[in-house]
């Protein structure tokens, strides 16, 4: 089988990175690919908030056809464009056309989310014995930093130009107790194209007080290229031994399960539909698949965890990453209100994400990775998504 590769790396950094005893598997490197150097980037205005921000939009390119376009409002990836086994090059990723769209109520499409990604049991947490309350804007928890997240700020662009990749630096600062999170957080993120099919996003924060904070990116893949399919027929694969149950409320119980003969099981690949509609527990209270997995071999650091494969167009995408666990959701909230970008809607299961992080309600569970960030130290994380073309 010949497999021609279109590699999509986001990086982040992880703080108070805790490991667990789990089976050894070797990681697979990213080989880069023979192209010639050049590299391109287009800018322009995508529209202003209602508070008057300008919002621009910036299309990053390399000399493989490969196309990223991310706008300052929310570090929205608002379109990913790669080949299939034909050649053809389509847009992967769901979203909007206009900024209005972003700024109604939506799943956050595409964006940066911060201060913590997932979900915050109650909108309550402590740090040293300092409790802090937050926005309850999923039911009875907190999700996605609140009502005005990461995802909503406008951020400050740095374009960069070189001979072999094109980056944005996008930098924003987070007050003290903004969205009840303390301390002043100095966030930058760092896209860069590169003409190996790379794009690298680079997270890194430094905050004057103790604080936590969990980082990821939220786009949803829809690898066919056609947003009226369902991703049901996408094969997965997730190198996770275990994941996070969870309550009603979709807070982990605590407990970590055993994937091995339930539904959770993609240590080999299976499609998305295979066993999502089975009467299990877990599945009916998410609606389908919207879990932590607990990722295999933390103490490798960055590794491959993850792969996500359409028979139909042979499009592939494996995720690297060096964090301890990754979200995969399936869209299960999908409901078929909101305007797809090729016309018609998004309805349910139009898309799926792997979100990479440390793990929902970290902050109230001990025995969690740690997500408290303190002065004198420095966020950081890395992912990468690799795309490639099966034939």
């Amino acid at each position: 089988m010949k497999t021609v590769y279109f590699a999509i790396t986001i990086g982040l950094t992880v703080l108070n990175f805790q490991c667990r005893d789990v089976e050894k598997r070797e990681p697979r490197e990213i080989q880069p690919t023979k192209t010639q150097n050049t590299t391109a980037m287009e800018r322009k205005e995508f529209g202003a908030t209602p508070e008057g921000k300008n919002v621009e939009m910036y299309t990053l390119k390399n000399s493989n056809g490969m196309e990223v376009d991310i706008i300052s409002f929310g570090g929205i990836i608002t379109a990913l464009r790669v080949p299939d086994k034909e050649g053809k090059i389509e847009d992967v990723v769901l979203g909007f056309n206009t900024l209005d769209s972003y700024l109604q109520p939506q799943p956050f499409f595409g964006a940066i989310i911060g201060r913590y990604g997932n979900r915050i049991a109650n909108g309550k947490f402590s740090i040293d014995r300092n409790e802090y309350t937050l926005a309850k804007n999923n039911g009875p928890n907190h999700l996605h930093g609140g009502n005005m997240g990461f995802d909503k700020a406008v951020w400050n662009i740095t374009p960069k130009k070189g001979n072999n990749s094109v980056s944005l630096k996008l930098d924003y600062l987070s007050k003290d107790m903004e969205e009840g999170y303390p301390g002043n957080l100095k966030t930058s993120v760092t896209y860069t194209l590169t003409n190996d099919n790379v794009l690298d996003i680079v997270y890194s924060a430094a905050t004057d007080k103790a604080t936590v904070v969990n980082l990821t990116q939220h786009s949803y893949f829809n690898l066919s290229g056609d947003f009226s399919k369902s991703v049901e027929d996408h094969e997965i694969t997730i190198l996770a031994d275990g994941y996070l149950p969870t309550d009603a409320s979709l807070i982990p119980t605590g407990e970590i399960a055993p994937v091995e003969g339930t539904p959770f099981d993609f240590n080999k690949p299976k499609p998305i539909g295979k066993d999502i509609n089975l009467d299990h527990e877990h599945l009916r209270l998410a609606g389908g698949y919207d879990h932590n997995w607990v990722l295999n071999d933390q103490e490798k650091g960055y590794r491959w965890v993850a792969k996500a494969y359409h028979p139909g167009n042979g499009r592939t995408l494996e995720v690297f990453t060096d964090e301890p666990g990754m979200q995969f959701y399936t869209g299960n909230f999908l409901d078929g209100t909101l305007p797809s970008k090729n016309g018609g809607t998004y309805t349910q299961r139009a898309g799926f994400c792997f979100e990479t992080q440390h793990y929902p309600d970290s902050p109230n569970q001990e025995q969690f990775p740690s997500t408290v960030l303190r002065p004198g130290e420095i966020y950081s994380s890395r992912t990468s998504f690799k795309f490639s073309v099966e034939q």
